[in-house]
């Protein structure tokens, strides 16, 4: 069992949209490669949201080694790497998983998307392909589900 963060919405902030709670949210940092159609999409699926995101471009080798730097495996990889607050989000993770995994804090590295399934944000949305899994990294490196998107 995953122990949780306490994370505890007071006041106003309690009754926002999730929509303005990720205004509140810390940066998403983005490290992508400058050719990448789909990282870009993906950037701007967050924007959307209303994230705010720094995105760098970065070559091939130094976007590997920041995924090694945070332990992702090369099975759990997408085609980019961000971080917000003590998490990491890797490929093509759905805003509302980031929302609400800020929401809940659980214990655990981060989110991922393994590879690059047509049907999540920024690869052509939902309907475009086959139904993904957004997997939570635990603080060991196991994974969980964390979300099903058809």
């Amino acid at each position: 069992m995953m122990k949780k963060r306490t994370f505890l919405l007071a006041g106003a902030a309690a009754t926002l949209p999730l929509r303005a709670l990720a205004n509140t949210e810390p940066v998403i940092k983005v490290l992508k490669t400058p050719t990448c159609g789909c990282c870009t999409a993906w950037v701007d699926h967050v924007r959307q949201a209303g994230f705010t995101v720094e995105a760098q471009d970065v070559d091939q080798d130094a976007l590997y080694a920041f995924k090694d730097r945070l332990q992702i495996a090369p099975e759990l990889a997408g085609c980019h790497t961000a971080i917000i607050g003590d998490y990491f989000i890797e490929g093509h993770v759905p805003a509302a998983d980031i929302t609400r995994l800020l929401a809940e804090q659980p214990v655990a590295r981060g989110l991922t998307v393994p590879g690059m399934p047509m049907s999540s944000p920024g690869m052509g949305g939902p309907g475009a392909g086959d139904a993904f899994d957004t997997l939570l990294v635990g603080s060991d490196g196991a994974t969980s589900v964390f979300a099903s998107h058809s």
